[in-house]
């Protein structure tokens, strides 16, 4: 297993490639140099490989002053699910695609959404879901397990709470609201990587 967040959509022109973004982004700030030491990565369950951004993703990168000109659309494979610490997906639908292609990942596979709930859930708890004391890279498997015993204490939702809808073929507007909606759910997340949680 490895230690870096891996991030799933369906095409990896919009939604994960966002999230790969804007969580190396925010590791960077909140671990400065110790950011590059977390791998984050995206890819899709449908993508066609070598697809620049989606020019609206592409736009609200520039506006951070995020340098995606290396950034190409690549289809997941079971390896990419095998390495990575943690799977985040945008549907639970891409979650059930990545388990199915890579069954043994199924116990740190969750939707972007759902694995913040359950961050949050473990923080407000009390539990000590990293260890500020271990290099970054350790705190994402003790993050896994305290989302798993999460898990059993969380109430389900419904599917359009946990899914983040696609905003290909909606306007500008819509990809700001998903990227607000991406950050705010990497938020806590990050926070536990950071040792604050």
């Amino acid at each position: 297993m490895g230690h870096g967040l891996l991030f799933v959509c369906h095409a990896n022109v919009c939604r994960s490639p966002m999230a790969e973004y804007l969580a190396r982004e925010m590791l960077a700030q909140a671990l400065g140099g110790d950011g590059a030491s977390v791998p984050v990565s995206s890819a899709g369950t449908h993508a066609v490989p070598g697809h620049a951004m989606h020019p609206h993703a592409a736009q609200l990168a520039a506006e951070r002053a995020i340098d995606i000109r290396g950034f190409r659309s690549r289809p997941i494979t079971p390896e990419d699910l095998v390495n990575a610490g943690i799977v985040l997906t945008a549907t639970r639908e891409q979650r059930s695609a990545c388990v199915a292609m890579a069954p043994s990942v199924i116990r740190r596979t969750f939707t972007l959404r759902q694995f913040s709930r359950l961050v949050t859930a473990a923080v407000e708890r009390g539990w000590r879901v990293a260890d500020a004391d271990q290099p970054p890279p350790a705190r994402i498997s003790a993050l896994v397990t305290a989302a798993g015993r999460a898990r059993a204490l969380v109430q389900p939702v419904r599917a359009s709470e946990d899914d983040l809808p696609d905003p290909i073929g909606q306007p500008l507007a819509q990809f700001r609201r998903c990227a607000r909606d991406i950050e705010a759910a990497l938020t806590p997340i990050i926070g536990a990587i950071a040792g604050s949680g």
